[in-house]
């Protein structure tokens, strides 16, 4: 018995899922952790980027990466870490481990933090900046703060992925006109998902990329439950029905997308 779900059904017989987003260090995985991370190469995972939001979790997800040879990290300072003591020089330094392939997560968060918005957009531009100094892709949170999100990309220009995206159409084509790609996670399977299927349909194939967010935002049936990177086979079936593709032929797609901008 496990404290997670992973039915037949989100299995595949073929290394096709690509999870470009997950957070493996979240203490919901402790558990079972090795587990999980032992048996979804044999399920369908080809590849994993797990992302650290401040020193410690970077630190952790550069000792899955090393421990694991599907699994690559990011590292950054999220917005709702700008308080903690990592310094820009820090996250320099774990960049530079070779399983990082990335700066992430980072950005801007106006739904917890809202007193603090000149500070989140110094932090944000700051390890954009070192991504662009270290030649890597940024992996971008965005949450109610758009407008800001998209001035600052639209002024650095930067390579990178604007993950979870909860963004309007038009904001959705100024980010695929930056070069940028749109990570999608299971808010696409839910009821209440808004304006997101209809984005879907604007964002070109090679442009997109599949994710988990995991261990939070398991997507329908299972919504709820505890999030991992099997689960993506179900957020991948939504997409292709909504874009009208077959679904391998997606899960192909977002896998070339994500190995092209992670330089894999």
């Amino acid at each position: 018995m496990t404290d997670y779900e992973y039915p037949d059904y989100c299995k595949l017989d073929k290394p096709l899922i690509f999870d470009s987003h997950a957070h493996l260090d979240d203490e919901k995985f402790e558990p079972f952790r090795h587990e999980l991370l032992t048996q979804l190469p044999r399920c369908g995972v080809g590849k994993i980027i797990t992302c650290g939001c401040d020193v410690s979790s970077s630190m952790m997800a550069l000792n899955l990466a090393n421990q694991y040879d599907y699994i690559y990290a990011a590292v950054g300072i999220h917005p709702q870490n700008i308080n903690t003591k990592a310094s820009i020089p820090d996250i320099k330094a774990l960049a530079l481990d070779k399983r990082c392939v990335a700066i992430g997560e980072i950005g801007l968060d106006y739904y917890w933090e809202r007193d603090n918005k000149k500070q989140q957009i110094k932090l944000f531009e700051e390890q954009i900046l070192l991504a662009k100094e270290l030649d890597m892709p940024i992996i971008v949170h965005d949450r109610e703060a758009h407008e800001d999100t998209l001035n600052i990309l639209l002024k650095h220009r930067p390579k990178g992925v604007l993950h979870c995206f909860s963004g309007s159409k038009e904001i959705a084509k100024e980010i695929i006109k930056i070069g940028m790609y749109i990570g999608v996670g299971g808010v696409v399977t839910f009821k209440n998902a808004k304006n997101l299927p209809e984005v879907i349909q604007v964002i070109p194939d090679d442009r997109l990329l599949l994710e988990t967010d995991c261990p939070y935002l398991a997507p329908e049936p299972l919504r709820g439950k505890i999030c991992h990177p099997g689960l993506i086979t179900l957020t991948a079936q939504k997409i292709a029905q909504l874009k009208n593709i077959e679904f391998e032929k997606l899960l192909v797609s977002t896998n070339n997308n994500a190995h092209k901008l992670f330089g894999l």
